[in-house]
């Protein structure tokens, strides 16, 4: 009688562990499939920098192998003594599973004014890269103009110079009815080290445009007075509402 239960609890034991073996492989492969849809998509540029794009074609093949092992060995019908501790436990494969979940149900999207939230900054770590006005400044983005301001110091000397800038309409309560912040995310490596930068701008109607619009912003600045500041404000003679552009964050 012993013998038929232990030889019953083997085979429950056989069974749950091929079904944990095959969900594993399905969590392999479907990662490796959402990384490669990222890529595909053009995605991948809403949750890293692009310098490490790369990590994520070593990922697909990575997940992509591992699963077709996992895939291959279930098929063969194998199961020796050396693959008993192999098997992840239903809480482990769960915690394996959320990140392609949430990549699933939710959707792909760069950050907006909603993960500001106040935090949104007008200074940028200067350094080696620091921007200087032998480029063209007409060519310059948010990130060049916060750099070359935290370099030069006298928010007056950079009185009359003319922008052309893009990003999103980022506004506060506090904020005069003719002033918004054109705003762009930066990003080290990854999302979770995003950090929200922008440059104040005066624009009749600022208020009527919707936050998060993406605009270009045509001008130039003037010494101003912003958040108890006195920094370099960018009056604009022309705004357009543009779309996204396709790489929408900034690496510094």
């Amino acid at each position: 009688m012993q013998a038929v239960e232990r030889h019953s609890d083997h085979h429950h034991d056989h069974a749950r562990e091929a079904v944990q073996a095959w969900v594993k492989t399905a969590i392999l492969f479907g990662l490796a499939a959402y990384f490669a849809y990222n890529i595909l998509s053009g995605n991948l540029s809403n949750y890293i920098n692009e310098r490490f794009a790369w990590l994520s074609y070593v990922a697909v093949a990575l997940f992509g192998l591992l699963g077709a092992a996992g895939a291959a060995e279930r098929l063969r019908g194998g199961h020796t003594h050396h693959h008993h501790h192999d098997h992840l436990s239903w809480p482990a494969l769960a915690v394996v599973a959320v990140p392609l979940v949430l990549g699933t149900l939710v959707p792909s999207r760069p950050l907006g004014s909603a993960a500001i939230n106040g935090n949104i900054s007008l200074t940028v770590a200067t350094g080696a890269a620091v921007t200087t006005f032998a480029s063209d400044p007409s060519q310059w983005n948010v990130l060049d103009w916060l750099r070359a301001f935290n370099n030069a110091g006298d928010p007056a000397s950079f009185d009359g110079k003319a922008a052309n800038v893009i990003g999103f309409v980022y506004r506060e309560a506090t904020f005069p009815e003719d002033t918004f912040m054109v705003a762009r995310f930066t990003i080290s490596c990854c999302v979770a080290d995003a950090v929200a930068i922008g440059l104040p701008v005066v624009w009749p109607g600022a208020d009527e445009i919707p936050q998060d619009t993406w605009v270009r912003v045509q001008g130039a600045f003037q010494t101003g007075s912003f958040r108890g500041d006195t920094v370099p404000v960018l009056r604009a003679a022309s705004l357009e509402i543009i779309e996204q552009p396709e790489h929408p964050y900034l690496y510094p």
